[in-house]
């Protein structure tokens, strides 16, 4: 009831502040269309407008439409577009107006306008690929964790046989050290490091953007190999109604309802639901435990968008609830706390979220800007493992202050401002209490210097004043040489540091019958990360291609060392040795031929960390779990109008080290390295589309792959030998899908 009352609080303030304080301004709004070869006319997204000898412009959104401030004197509208003939139009009111743009080709029969399903951000200094929702609706989608199927950067995996808990990796290590924001938010953190990933539903999704190494100071301190931010779908930019229904072979089913609505010129509202449980109980392999663990979630956003020439806001509320349960096949949760011989796992999750940004603009001076994000959240889980109980709490604060200008001219652009960061956690697991509050105020700036179309080099600096581990200084430069129009050249180096959360990020170490051994006070982890890349895009016969080069270094000065090597321990201690990683990727993009889509990708890295023995000696390992080449193969095709669309994504994963798991095992500086086989995957969908709806089938790991015993130990889970953390592979095979998308426009 308190956050009800501070919603309806929040919302009324801002209603009664905009229609008192902000004036009313003169504004042109209209559409700018592209006629079709059947005479019919579509919405041209991306056309620039400005007034005649004016400098400030705008461009159309995803439905053609604009605003543009208009005074007086202002009368000759400029109107453009790449491979469209520009248009100049007199506008002496404000009127809406429908501009229709004609192709630069008077012999052109057909007017296409192509999307790509990833792009590189070619303006951005920092080496970034977006990946749009036509790459998105390639699979199923369900959640982010399934949003990079056809990505060649980032890898999925689960973490265990049972929980059900999924990790990405970038750049050979673990997601921990991607700072993943949504709209500029720090969310995939803290006790959200667990399920987070399975927490945003892919039909809410309107882009993803996956940065590679140091990210941003302007966005924190925590992005350490990379950085990914997801942006929501939009109240004044979405459908009308857009409801999506999925189910699959394996007893899993979804609905989405999706809906936006414009009150008017300058409030919209917008809702994101989202349900999904699976109660299908499946032993695939016989082992006596579920495949995947029953469950059920609940989740939504209601957003609120107000929009005017001096002023923007958004706010807004999340909640989510979520209840799952595994372990073996027999197990009934009524009886847990109770030896009955069978081994469950349980975990209940709610999740309540309150946001806020609101940016101060300035129309004379479009560089100039000042914009404030805050954002208050609660995380309560409950967990247990067999007689092993968790709980974990988490209360968090966000707020950062951003002001940019420039110097002298848009050559020279700075920003800078504050921030502050609030963690308070409280963690109960087994008889040991994990409870600390995390104060950190800071401060950053952000300078960009640019020779246009030569060089951009940023140069970004942040100090921030942890309460329980001082100051830090945080260096971050990034650079991007235009060696032509087609081949831009890309350099990075930057700190990173975080302090992690030993038992919410390696949930899975937790489904076994070793003993936890936190050995000593971590400390936060820091590295630095060195990277370069190159782009370039080509034609050949006649068709787009790009290819691109990167390879990144990331070098631990501490890191939390989470040792397995030991058969009975699950070890955390602070790094003692050295500790890096290496990736170097090949990446082309092509189209062959019309509406064809080819990605070939292929990647490798050497990770390596050094492990304590247990007479104290230091080894240097492969890292575990982190497997040393990946190849990936992505085709796509549409017919005409994307009346069907055919998709198929083959993955092939080189060996990659594993922990010694033999019966009593001590590591030792002689003990020889276990290495886990190589596999491949295969996914494919096809999708029937209509005037409004699209009908999907689809499957994944068609191949039917899967780790032999992946559960070791299963018939005494009870036993000594237990051990359910030692994925390396899929631990269910084929699967079958099915879904229906409906959009009001």
């Amino acid at each position: 009831m308190k956050l009800k009352s501070l919603y309806k609080i929040i919302l009324f303030s801002l209603l009664f502040i905009s229609k008192t304080i902000f004036a009313q301004t003169e504004t042109l709004r209209g559409v700018v269309l592209e006629k079709k070869a059947d005479g019919k006319s579509e919405p041209l997204i991306g056309a620039t407008l400005r007034w005649e000898n004016a400098k400030k412009g705008t461009s159309t959104d995803a439905k053609g439409e604009f605003s543009l401030s208009k005074s007086p004197q202002n009368h000759e509208l400029i109107v453009s577009s790449v491979g469209y003939k520009t248009d100049t139009l007199m506008v002496h009111s404000l009127d809406f107006v429908t501009i229709t743009l004609t192709s630069q080709s008077s012999d052109l029969q057909e007017v296409v306008v192509k999307s790509e399903a990833t792009m590189m951000d070619r303006m951005n200094p920092i080496h970034t690929e977006i990946i749009t929702t036509k790459a998105l609706a390639k699979a199923a989608c369900c959640n982010l964790s399934e949003s990079f199927e056809t990505n060649a950067s980032v890898s999925v995996s689960y973490s265990d046989a049972v929980t059900g808990s999924k990790q990405i990796q970038l750049l050979g290590l673990s997601g921990n050290y991607v700072q993943t924001n949504v709209e500029n938010i720090p969310t995939i953190r803290g006790l959200n490091s667990t399920f987070g990933l399975n927490y945003i539903p892919g039909t809410w999704l309107a882009s993803i953007d996956v940065g590679k190494g140091a990210g941003s100071v302007v966005n924190g301190y925590e992005s350490m190999t990379g950085a990914i931010n997801v942006e929501l779908a939009k109240p004044d930019m979405s459908e009308m109604l857009y409801v999506n229904a999925y189910g699959n072979s394996q007893g899993r089913g979804e609905i989405n309802l999706n809906s936006a609505h414009k009150i008017n010129k300058k409030w919209s509202v917008g809702f994101l639901t989202h349900a999904s449980m699976l109660q299908t109980k499946l032993d695939q392999n016989s082992d006596g435990f579920l495949d995947l663990p029953l469950y059920t979630q609940f989740n939504g956003i209601n957003r609120w968008k107000y929009q005017s020439d001096k002023m923007m806001a958004q706010f807004g509320v999340k909640a989510l609830y979520e209840d799952r349960t595994g372990g073996q096949v027999a197990f009934n949760p009524d009886t847990k706390g109770t030896y009955t011989g069978f081994y469950g796992f349980g975990s209940k999750t709610q999740r309540y979220e309150i946001f806020s940004k609101t940016a101060k603009l300035y129309q004379s001076k479009p560089y100039q800007g000042l914009g404030l994000i805050v954002n208050a959240l609660y995380h309560d889980n409950a967990s247990f493992f067999g007689f092993r109980n968790y709980t974990g709490t988490e209360k968090s604060v966000y707020a950062n202050l951003i002001y940019q200008n420039i110097f002298g001219n848009t050559n020279h652009q700075y920003k800078a401002g504050l921030s502050y960061l609030l963690d308070d956690y409280d963690e109960k697991y087994i008889d040991s209490t994990f409870k600390r509050t995390e104060s950190v105020p800071g401060v950053f700036v952000e300078y960009t210097e640019t020779i246009p179309d030569k060089l951009v080099v940023v140069l970004g600096g942040r100090v921030d004043f942890h309460n329980l581990y001082g100051t830090r200084f945080t260096p971050r430069v990034h650079l991007k040489y235009d060696l032509t129009s087609n081949t831009h050249l890309r350099l990075s180096a930057g700190k990173g540091w975080r302090v992690a959360n030993p038992i919410a990020e390696n949930f899975g170490m937790l489904v076994n019958s070793r003993q936890l051994s936190v050995r000593e006070a971590i400390r936060p982890e820091e590295s630095w990360n060195f990277g370069v890349s190159l782009s370039h895009d080509f034609f050949l016969f006649g068709q787009k291609g790009t290819l691109i080069l990167d390879a990144y270094r990331t070098d631990f000065q501490q890191e939390l060392i989470v040792d397995m090597e030991s058969a009975d321990l699950v070890r955390f201690y602070n790094l003692k040795g050295k500790s890096f990683s290496n990736s170097f990727q090949v990446e082309v993009n092509y189209s062959p031929m019309k509406r064809m889509d080819l990605k070939l990708a292929y990647r490798v890295f050497d990770v390596q960390n050094d492990v304590q023995t247990y007479t104290g000696e230091l080894t240097l390992l492969p890292k575990q779990f982190v497997n040393r080449d990946r190849f990936l193969l992505n085709w796509g095709y549409a017919t005409k109008f994307d009346k069907w669309k055919v998709d198929f994504t083959w993955q092939w994963n080189g060996s990659r080290r594993i922990p010694n798991f033999s019966d009593g095992h001590l590591h030792s500086a002689s003990s020889p390295p276990i290495f886990a086989p190589a596999f491949s995957n295969i996914n494919a969908q096809i999708t029937r589309g209509f005037y409004k709806w699209e009908l999907y089938v689809g499957g994944e790991n068609l191949n039917n792959f899967t780790q032999k015993d992946p559960i070791l130990s299963a018939n005494d889970p009870f036993g000594r030998n237990f051990e359910a953390a030692m994925v390396w592979g899929p631990v269910i095979g084929r699967m079958v899908y099915v879904g229906m998308r409906y959009k009001i426009k």
